[in-house]
């Protein structure tokens, strides 16, 4: 999964792909590099951002899915939003798959949406509101607090009849350094491996942080975390550099 920021203020890419020239040339550029789903995000979630209502997620992304269904049919596209009402505009223009941060929970009518259009949905888990999503809480067992959270919204999900559901464990929201590393060495616990796993540590403060790096500095260090989930199960990886990505999940694959 290739990520695709129309963002002004993304931390590592602000303001380099908000036009569609940009936006089409760096999708051609990750799809050449491997990328088999484009992530799109209108909104940067990282600490401190710009809040956006949905009404201006839809005027900063534009047409721009359909026009990147046009150009790469074949490419999945998957919108990184936590509004219902984003979603189905994001339904009207073709686009594929649900990556909604807020695990239903910053817009109550998420669920009922993603019921409605069938997509698939992938569930991360984040603290409860947006206000404090990037709280540092301390987990007694981040691996057991983060299944208990899977299995309520899953249970949720599935009564209101979402039937593909892909988990993301939220890495780089609200979780310490300590738990982070903890989640990586214990990825085949999370989920029950009943569903697939997403995995987003992509230029994420938890690996570049402690080294004293920049997040544009830690290719080395994320491939090695990528082969290490990859190992325990992950089935999409979520990243900025597709490219390097795509060598570390050739490799997995020939061990295998």
């Amino acid at each position: 999964m290739g990520i695709l920021n129309l963002t002004p203020d993304s931390f590592s890419d602000g303001g380099k792909f908000n036009n569609d020239n940009a936006a089409l040339q760096q999708t051609e550029k990750l799809v050449k590099e491997g990328a088999a789903i484009i992530d799109i995000g209108p909104q940067s979630t990282r600490p401190h951002a710009e809040f956006l209502t949905s009404e201006e997620e839809i005027r900063r992304m534009g047409n721009m899915i359909s026009k990147i269904k046009k150009e790469f049919p074949e490419t999945l596209i998957s919108l990184d939003t936590f509004y219902a009402d984003t979603v189905k505009f994001g339904f009207n223009e073709g686009m594929d798959i649900i990556n909604d941060i807020s695990g239903g929970q910053f817009d109550e009518k998420m669920f009922d949406t993603a019921a409605q259009t069938q997509l698939p949905y992938i569930l991360m888990h984040i603290n409860p509101s947006y206000d404090t999503m990037h709280q540092k809480i301390r987990f007694e067992d981040i691996t057991l607090d983060v299944n208990q959270y899977f299995s309520e919204k899953v249970n949720l999900l599935l009564k209101k009849g979402v039937k593909d559901i892909i988990l993301d464990p939220g890495f780089g929201f609200g979780k310490t350094v300590e738990d982070q590393m903890k989640m990586i060495s214990e990825v085949e616990y999370l989920g029950f491996g009943r569903l697939p796993l997403l995995i987003g540590i992509s230029r994420k403060s938890f690996i570049y942080k402690p080294l004293g790096k920049s997040p544009l500095d830690i290719n080395e260090e994320t491939q090695k975390l990528h082969m290490k989930v990859l190992e325990q199960g992950a089935m999409i990886l979520r990243v900025h550099d597709v490219a390097e990505a795509k060598k570390t999940v050739d490799l997995f694959l020939q061990k295998k």
